[in-house]
Order: C-alpha cells, then sequence, then structure tokens
C-alpha cells in the first residue's frame, strides 16, 4: 500500500499507520483499505471516488452526526475532507445482504431487523441532512442520451433506453413519481437514498446499514419501495434456474412460461417484505407510519427499482436475453398500477 495521506489520517486520529501485512483493498466502486494499524486497531478506510465526492463524504457524516446512536451502522472514526477519506471501525467476519440472500438466509426474521432499523433512520433529526434532489430516476434521460454516454453505451443498454424512449406510459410514471417526490419534500425526513441488499451487513448477530453517500431528505417511500424491489428483482434472478429446473433439455421457455414461473417467485418472497414493512411501520416516525399512501408510492418505487437494475445489468451485455425483458416488463407493470400490487409484493401492514 502507497497512499500516504490514508497512513496520515490514521495517525492523526491516534490509532497509527496501517501494518502493512494486514492491508486488503476490498472491491467496490470507491477505493477502499482494510487492515490493522500499528496500535492494533482494525480499521476500514473509504476514498470516495467518481462524481461529487464531497457531498457524498457529506451526506455519510450528517447521518453518523444525526443517528449514529440509534442507526446500527459501522463507528465513523474520523474524516479527512480534502482528500475524501472516511475512515470505520472494521467489522469483522460480516456477510453481506446480498450474500446472505443468495444463500437464502435472508429470513424474515432478518427482514423485519432490516425494517426496524431504516425505521430508525428515518426517525433520526434531519436537520442536517442535504435537501438536494435524488439524480434517480433520471428524468432528464428520458428524452435522449447526451452524445458521451450514447457512444459510451454498451448494445443492451441501448436496447433498453430504446424501449424507455418509446414507452409514453412509462416516461409519464417516471416523471410523475420524480414530481411528487420534489413536490411533497417539506414532509419529508431523511433516508439512505441507495437501499439495496448490499447494503445490509451481518456480523457477531447484528445487522448493519452501510454505506450513506445518497441519504438526505426524501420520501420514505423510496427506501421501502427499494428494499421491496430488491426481493422482486432478486425474485425474477432466480427464473433462469427455475426454468431449467422444470423444463426438459434444450426447451426455449415462452414468454408465457416465463411471466407465470415470475410471479410464482415473487410469491415465495413476499412474506419477506411483509416482515419488513410490518417491523417498519411499528419503529415508524408517526408522518409515514400514519402515511395512507406509503405503501402504494413504495410499490411504484420497486417498480422503477426493477428498471433501474435492468439498466444496470445491461451496461456490461451485448443483447438484452428474454430474461431481462420479463424483469423489465414485471418492473413496467408495477410502475403503471402500484396500487394493484401493494399485496403480492407484501406491502401490507
Amino acid at each position: 500500500m502507497s497512499v500516504p495521506y490514508v497512513d496520515e489520517l490514521l495517525s492523526r486520529l491516534g490509532l497509527g499507520p496501517f501494518d502493512p501485512a494486514t492491508v486488503t483493498s476490498p472491491r467496490g466502486r470507491n477505493d477502499n483499505w482494510a487492515g490493522t494499524t500499528t496500535s492494533g486497531t482494525q480499521v476500514f478506510v473509504k476514498q470516495f471516488k467518481g462524481a461529487y465526492p464531497e457531498a457524498r463524504l457529506a451526506r455519510t457524516r450528517a447521518l453518523w452526526a444525526a443517528g449514529g446512536g440509534t442507526v446500527p451502522t459501522p463507528k465513523l472514526i474520523g474524516a479527512d475532507a480534502e482528500h475524501a477519506l472516511l475512515a470505520f471501525e472494521y467489522v469483522a467476519n460480516g456477510e453481506s445482504g446480498a450474500e446472505l440472500a443468495a444463500d437464502n438466509l435472508f429470513d424474515e426474521d432478518l427482514c423485519a431487523r432490516a425494517g426496524t432499523t431504516v425505521a430508525a433512520l428515518h426517525s433520526v433529526d434531519g436537520a442536517g441532512f442535504d435537501r438536494s434532489e435524488h439524480p434517480l430516476p433520471p428524468v432528464a434521460l428520458l428524452d435522449a442520451l447526451p452524445f458521451a454516454r450514447y457512444t459510451q453505451a454498451s448494445a443492451a443498454e441501448l436496447a433498453m433506453w430504446r424501449l424507455l424512449h418509446g414507452d409514453e406510459p412509462v416516461t409519464q410514471a417516471v416523471r410523475a413519481l420524480r414530481a411528487q417526490d420534489t413536490e411533497a419534500m417539506a414532509a419529508r425526513g431523511p433516508i439512505h437514498g441507495d437501499m439495496r441488499l448490499d447494503q445490509f451487513l451481518l456480523a457477531d448477530g447484528t445487522l448493519y446499514l452501510t454505506d450513506f453517500e445518497e441519504a438526505r431528505i426524501g420520501d420514505p417511500a423510496r427506501d421501502i419501495g427499494a428494499f421491496a424491489g430488491e426481493w422482486l428483482f432478486h425474485a425474477v434472478a432466480g427464473i433462469p434456474t427455475k426454468l431449467a429446473d422444470a423444463s426438459p433439455l434444450a426447451h426455449a421457455p415462452s414468454h408465457d412460461e416465463i411471466i407465470a414461473t415470475g410471479a410464482a417467485e415473487i410469491e415465495q418472497h413476499a412474506p419477506l417484505v411483509r416482515s419488513f414493512f410490518g417491523a417498519y411501520l411499528r419503529g415508524a416516525p408517526a408522518a409515514a407510519a400514519g402515511d395512507p399512501e406509503l405503501a402504494v408510492r413504495a410499490a411504484a418505487y420497486a417498480g422503477w427499482h426493477m428498471l433501474d437494475r435492468m439498466l444496470a445489468a445491461s451496461e456490461n451485455s451485448v443483447r438484452l436475453s428474454p430474461v431481462n425483458k420479463a424483469a423489465a416488463g414485471i418492473g413496467r407493470t408495477v410502475l403503471l398500477s402500484p396500487a394493484e400490487f401493494t399485496t403480492s409484493l407484501g406491502l401490507e401492514a
């Protein structure tokens, strides 16, 4: 490791520099280092990369200033704003929620605990939180892609955007979802803003929520819908395996078979979201728990989350598979008629 300002930060914090023999660099969209300092302290250091690193660092610090003692999240030890560095207490032997879900270990109990955690986050004092609009959904891209993005996009990504650009009901629904979040900003509170299963970390019996780079004042339905959307995506991702297990060798599944298999998978995952949502409502701030439209907006965000995940998945693909198209179709259906899907998604008390 040869990043002197990381060791300088750790030394200023009284921990001493990293012992080079212990340092690893976990993969992620940011630069990360984990290891033991010369004082024997295990530390995780993150350096924000990409767009607006200062803002992403500030959002994380705002969460810690407001809810570090009430929201279970790895302890923030210190920061270096000049180099966009944050140092956290290292959580050893942790498994991400995505890993647990892949092994069918993110069960109803863990989902309920996740709901309680998100409710605690939504209940913290939001005075120091970012009040800028969330960048997603990217309504500016619904008309056309900028030239630079167009030239860098994969064939599958362009195919996804072509589908969206040609679907007026979807573009209207996405714009409406974004507009209602902006219009009701005064009634909103602190949210995570980037809720995914891999943002949860289970270690030594504690379920942590991590990565608050997009935390801001917003609609709590965004986080709830993203959690439901993660399970919706997880259900759809299991379609190929289910079809392969149930079909003769070399059988090409029809569109109806894909949809029917997806519906069965969604029904199996609904109890997980139901456990999450019930626990959330029991601990949520009164404004959220008493909001009669919370579940409907959350379902709409779940639909958008599916489209967003499919866009992300298409970035490294050369074509849209039948399952990709089916997943986008499921997200579209939920987005256009969210009130009809609250029960099937598990978004009911």
